[in-house]
């Protein structure tokens, strides 16, 4: 899995479409589509189209919540939330090749995911953000330290939720795996750059961890 994973938004397939190929221009080579409105023809649209716009970056392409609708059209996998679709049920519909993801809040949520055997789990939110609107208690830097010192577990975790360029490195400590950004590539004035850093950031600490 790529270190970084982008989140689309926008109101309306259009500015979807535009947010995803912005992080793609930059880059960014793990898109996971969120979309909270739409009917089921406009969703399928959106991902079908986000799908090819992923294809010749060969980037993964996930997609928040809708287990069917990711089999039907063959993404790389689903991420799914608290109150979604439980890990079991998803991985019986999508078989052993679908990515599983599974969002976490706390220790219990972290101990869940685990047993639920998720490929990933996304862990926050860091900080306040505007993309998400029912938003977990949020757990600041300390928050990471905490529940990442008190479990242990082989499955990559990414930290989300409000996370800046100027984060990296003190999350880089706590020993996540990767994050999960959206904001910080669509507001950059060169998201390129902003990607190229944060790339790099992760691959001077794995040097120096081994």
């Amino acid at each position: 899995m790529e270190r970084i994973q982008f989140i689309s938004q926008g109101n309306n397939q259009r500015e979807q479409v535009r947010s995803v190929l912005k992080a793609l221009d930059a880059g960014c080579r793990w898109i996971q589509l969120r979309c909270k409105w739409g009917s089921e023809t406009e969703l399928k649209e959106l991902a079908a189209e986000v799908k090819a716009l992923c294809s010749p970056y060969n980037a993964l392409f996930i997609i928040n919540d809708h287990v069917r609708l990711a089999s039907q059209i063959e993404a790389d996998g689903v991420h799914l939330g608290l109150n979604d679709m439980p890990i079991k049920e998803a991985r019986h519909i999508l078989g052993s090749n679908y990515l599983i993801g599974g969002t976490a809040n706390t220790k219990k949520d972290l101990q869940k995911r685990k047993e639920e055997g998720c490929d990933y789990i996304g862990l926050g939110p860091l900080r306040f953000t505007r993309t998400k609107e029912k938003l977990s208690p949020i757990l600041g830097m300390e928050g990471y330290k905490n529940l990442l010192s008190s479990i242990e577990t082989e499955i990559p975790i990414l930290a989300i939720g409000g996370i800046q360029e100027m984060d990296i490195e003190e999350l880089l400590e706590t020993g996540i795996y990767g994050v999960a950004i959206s904001g910080a590539i669509l507001h950059a004035s060169d998201p390129t750059t902003l990607i190229k850093s944060i790339n790099e950031k992760f691959r001077r600490h794995i040097q120096n961890s081994r």
